[in-house]
C-alpha cells in the first residue's frame, strides 16, 4: 500500500506540475488588466490608501484625490487586492496573477480529493488531470477578476461538506471550513448566496440521516443553523456600512450595478433582451452603451425584425425595424452618452418587438443565451474574434476556437455521464452532497435565464462540480461505497495526503 500511495503522489505531483506551467503560460502571454480588474483595483488601492472603499477622483489642479465611497461591488475581492497590494507593492498585478495561480492549483486538488473520497483514487488522479489541465478555468487566472476565487470557494465548499459529513455532521473543523468557504463566496459575488441557499438545505437533510437523531431535531440541526448564521455575519457590517453611507438597506450589491442617485436606465437593456444571444453581442454593443460608440452594422439581422429570427435572404435594411434602429444608433453616436430621451426611444423599439413575439422575449432568447453562454468557445480572452465562425478571421482561429468548443463539450459530457453513473450506484452513501451540488447548478442556471448579457465566464462556475462528477465515470471498484471501510479509507487517506 505504501507502494500504491508513493505512485500516486508521483502522479498527482505530475498533474499539479503540468497545472502550474499552464497557468504561468497564461500569465506570461495572456495576461490581461482591464475592464473590471481596474475596477475593482481602484477599490483596493483607494481603500488601501484612504481607508474609504470607494473610487477616486482628481479634483483639484494640486492633484488632490477625493474619494467617492460606492456600493456597487461586494468587497470580497477588493480585501484580496488589497491584501496583495500590501504585500507586493500597490497595483503589482503579476503578483496577484500569480497568488490566483497558486489558488486555482488548490481549485484542482481540492475537487480531485473529493473525488477521491467519492470514488476511489483512481478517479482522483484522472479528475485532477482534468482539472490541472483546463484551459477555461486556467485562464481566469490571468485576469484579475472574482472567477478564480470563486472556483476555490465552491470547491472548498462541497469538500468540507463531505469531510464535516463523514465525521458525523456534528460540530467539528470541517463545519466552520465549509462556514468560512460559503462566507467568502457570498462576499465575491452577490450571486453566490445561491450556494449557500443550496449547501445549507443539504446539510440539515445530512444532519436529520444519521441515525438515531432524528427524535432530536434540534440538537441535531443546530450545527447547521449555526453554521447558517456565520455565513451571513460578514454581510452584517458592509449591510451597516451602506446605511450609513448611503441610507439604503443593501446586504449585497444592486443589480444594476449603480449607486443610490445614480440615474438608471431600463429601456435599452430591455431592448438588448429582445434579441441578444451571443457573446459577440454583449462585446460590441452592450458594454459600449453609454460612453462609446455602437455601430448599427454590427448588429445581427434579427434586431430589425419583429420575430427571433429574420427571414433568410432579406436584407436588413428592409426589415421593419430597420430605420427606427438605425435613426436611433445616430442620434445616440452624436454624443455617446445614455439619457431619458434615448433610452425612452429604445424602451419602445423593446415594446414593439416583445408584443410582436412574447414567447421569444420570455422564453427562447433566455433559454438561448444560457445555452451559449456554456457551449460557445472560451476564447473571450484570446486575441481571436468574437464572430470567430465568419469571414474575415483566418481559418487557423476559426478551428483553434471551434476546437475549443468541442474540448468545452466534452467536459460537460464526462460531468452528466459521471452524474448519471454515481446516481445509478445510489450517491454511495453522499445523497445530501449530491443534492447540494445539484441545487448549486440548477439554481445559477435559472439566474442566467434573467441575464441581459451573455457571458462565458457566468458557467465558469459550474466547473469544479463538473470535474468531480466526472470522476464518477472512473471510480474504482473498492470504492463504490465511499463509506466502507479497508481499501477505501485507505484509498481516502492517500489522496487527502496521508
Amino acid at each position: 500500500m505504501n507502494r500504491k500511495r508513493a505512485r500516486f503522489r508521483l502522479y498527482a505531483g505530475a498533474a499539479l506540475v503540468a497545472g502550474l506551467l499552464l497557468r504561468l503560460w497564461f500569465v506570461a502571454h495572456l495576461a490581461r488588466v482591464a475592464g473590471d480588474s481596474l475596477v475593482y483595483g481602484d477599490l483596493a488601492k483607494n481603500w488601501l490608501q484612504s481607508g474609504i472603499y470607494g473610487f477616486g477622483h482628481e479634483t483639484t489642479s494640486a492633484g488632490v484625490i477625493v474619494v467617492r465611497p460606492t456600493l456597487i461591488r461586494l468587497p470580497g475581492y477588493p480585501m484580496f487586492l488589497a491584501t496583495c497590494f500590501r504585500l507586493f507593492g500597490v497595483e503589482n498585478y503579476r503578483a496577484v496573477l500569480h497568488v490566483q495561480v497558486a489558488a486555482d492549483l488548490l481549485t484542482c486538488w481540492l475537487a480531485s480529493a473529493l473525488a477521491g473520497r467519492l470514488f476511489g483514487s483512481r478517479a482522483a488522479l484522472v479528475v485532477l488531470w482534468l482539472a490541472a489541465l483546463c484551459p477555461f478555468t486556467a485562464n481566469y487566472a490571468a485576469t484579475p477578476l472574482t472567477e478564480t476565487l470563486v472556483l476555490t470557494t465552491i470547491a472548498l465548499a462541497f469538500y468540507g461538506f463531505a469531510r464535516w459529513q463523514q465525521a458525523g455532521a456534528r460540530f467539528n473543523r470541517w463545519l466552520w471550513v465549509t462556514c468560512a468557504a460559503l462566507a467568502y463566496s457570498l462576499l465575491l459575488r452577490p450571486e453566490q448566496s445561491l450556494l449557500a441557499v443550496a449547501v445549507v438545505p443539504a446539510m440539515l437533510w445530512a444532519a436529520l440521516a444519521v441515525p438515531g437523531r432524528r427524535m432530536d431535531v434540534l440538537r441535531s440541526t443546530a450545527p447547521v443553523w449555526v453554521a447558517a448564521l456565520c455565513v451571513l455575519l460578514p454581510l452584517v457590517p458592509w449591510t451597516a456600512r451602506n446605511w450609513h453611507t448611503f441610507g439604503v438597506f443593501e446586504p449585497l450589491a444592486p443589480r444594476s450595478a449603480s449607486d443610490p442617485g445614480d440615474p438608471q436606465f431600463h429601456g435599452f437593456n430591455r431592448w438588448y433582451r429582445t434579441w441578444a444571444i451571443e457573446f459577440a453581442s454583449t462585446d460590441l454593443t452592450y458594454w459600449n452603451y453609454d460612453g462609446n460608440r455602437m455601430e448599427v452594422a454590427k448588429l445581427p439581422a434579427r434586431v430589425f425584425a419583429l420575430g427571433c429570427l429574420a427571414p433568410s435572404g432579406v436584407a436588413p435594411e428592409s426589415l421593419p425595424l430597420y430605420a427606427p434602429t438605425a435613426a436611433l444608433f445616430d442620434d445616440y453616436n452624436d454624443q455617446t452618452a445614455a439619457s431619458w430621451p434615448i433610452d425612452d426611444r429604445f424602451d419602445q423599439l423593446a415594446r414593439r418587438r416583445i408584443r410582436a413575439n412574447p414567447i421569444c422575449y420570455y422564453a427562447a432568447l433566455p433559454i438561448a443565451r444560457v445555452l451559449n453562454m456554456m457551449f460557445r468557445p472560451r476564447v473571450e480572452l484570446m486575441p481571436i474574434s468574437d464572430t470567430w465562425w465568419k469571414f474575415p478571421t483566418p481559418p487557423r482561429q476559426t478551428a483553434f476556437a471551434a476546437a475549443y468548443a468541442a474540448l468545452n463539450l466534452a467536459y460537460f459530457l464526462l460531468a452528466f455521464a459521471g452524474l448519471l453513473a454515481w446516481r445509478r450506484r445510489g450517491w454511495a452513501g453522499f445523497g445530501a452532497l449530491a443534492g447540494a451540488m445539484a441545487a448549486a447548478v440548477a439554481l445559477r442556471l435559472l439566474l442566467l435565464l434573467t441575464l441581459d448579457n451573455s457571458e462565458p465566464r457566468y458557467t465558469l462556475e459550474l466547473f469544479p462540480t463538473l470535474l468531480v462528477w466526472a470522476g464518477a465515470l472512473f471510480a474504482s471498484p473498492s470504492a463504490r461505497l465511499a463509506t466502507s471501510a479497508g481499501t477505501a479509507a485507505e484509498e481516502r487517506a492517500a489522496v487527502d495526503g496521508g
